[in-house]
């Protein structure tokens, strides 16, 4: 037992030094260690080991989720690892649920004792649902650049096809947060509801596409749906820049949406041009 207590100490100190290690993940890891040297004593059965190492999968979806569900700039892996992490965790507790019913119907818990995992996992339906919402909004942010991105791509091939892909409108060339902030507070006055901007300014979308985005921003409405002609008619009542994009991208949605600002500029890699 004094060389497991070493070995254990041994584990900790190695799991604490990684520094940039979750706390929630780096006690899982440590608990798990602890347990893992019991097993092996025979201290403990194996299905503690099983357990632990649940725990620790759980302690590393629950940061995944805890970092990228807020986020408003996501990629389409960090889409996909966010709604695979809340659907494991979800799983995990229906099926500490279920397993907590059997026992009460078998009678060998009482009734009251499902109050904690059915909590848990109402909570984790709702953390899915959340991380799912997310995950689509950021598809849609991924629709809406590569519909610009494919615009762009026709246009520089062929000007004239703008009028049947997008309308454009200069205006006076200018737009600022001041600008932004102004159609917003318009908007929410005229609908009731807040601007739906899709992305505002630079984002990992567009930096991927080789877009420069700041000072641009994207709104998610149809061109031709109530809201979407009310904001072209009041952009262009104010002389607001804007590209209303109808284009379809191949193999994906739409991608339609209300581009505010000057048309996105190709971002220079360093050392390139004269």
């Amino acid at each position: 037992m004094r060389c497991a207590g070493l070995i254990l100490l041994v584990c900790a100190a190695a799991v604490l030094a990684q520094t940039s290690t979750d706390p929630e993940v780096a006690r899982a890891q440590i608990e798990l260690n602890r347990i893992r040297v019991m097993v092996e004593t025979g201290a403990l059965p194996r299905v503690q080991l099983q357990k632990a190492e649940t725990a620790v999968a759980d302690a590393e979806d629950a940061v995944t989720i805890r970092k990228s569900i807020y986020n408003q700039d996501l990629t389409q892996d960090q889409a996909d690892e966010l709604v695979a992490a809340a659907s494991r965790r979800f799983e995990r507790r229906k099926k500490a649920f279920d397993d907590a019913k059997n026992l009460v119907d078998l009678g060998v818990m009482p009734s009251q004792s499902l109050a904690d995992p059915l909590q848990e996992m109402d909570f984790a339906r709702k953390e899915y649902d959340l991380a799912d919402t997310r995950a689509k909004l950021a598809q849609q942010a991924i629709e809406m650049a590569e519909a610009e991105e494919a615009v762009q791509a026709q246009l520089a091939a062929h000007h004239s096809v703008m009028p049947n892909i997008a309308d454009r409108f200069d205006g006076d060339g200018i737009f600022t947060p001041q600008i932004l902030q102004r159609v917003e507070t318009a908007f929410a006055s005229h609908f009731g509801k807040p601007l739906p901007v899709s992305a505002n300014g630079e984002t990992a979308v567009h930096r991927s596409l080789g877009f420069d985005h700041r000072g641009r921003v994207d709104v998610a409405v149809h061109p031709d749906q109530p809201e979407g002609v009310w904001l072209r008619e009041y952009l262009m009542q104010h002389r607001i820049p804007f590209f209303a994009f109808r284009q379809a991208v191949p193999g994906k949605a739409t991608g339609a949406h209300i581009h505010m600002g000057p048309m996105s500029t190709r971002i220079v890699a360093p050392g390139a041009g004269g």
